[in-house]
């Protein structure tokens, strides 16, 4: 079977609003489940993608503080 993951995540939220989107990051987040990691990170593709230079370097320094936090 030839599955493409990006596609059918795509496929599941091409039509959620904002509140469904948010609602799905949040319940994977809690969920903590590594099944959910693939979501997030197309969900975080399309976001980079769509970020100009300045919004890439904002994300860049919370991830930074958020790793540095994590692994305090």
């Amino acid at each position: 079977m030839d599955l493409n993951l990006r596609k059918a995540i795509l496929a599941n939220v091409s039509d959620n609003s904002q509140d469904e989107l948010e609602a799905t990051i949040v319940d994977a987040i809690q969920n903590g489940e590594e099944k959910m990691l693939p979501g997030l990170g197309v969900l975080f593709e399309l976001i980079w993608q769509q970020s100009d230079q300045e919004k890439k370097s904002a994300m860049l320094q919370l991830l930074e503080q958020g790793v540095q936090h994590a692994g305090a």
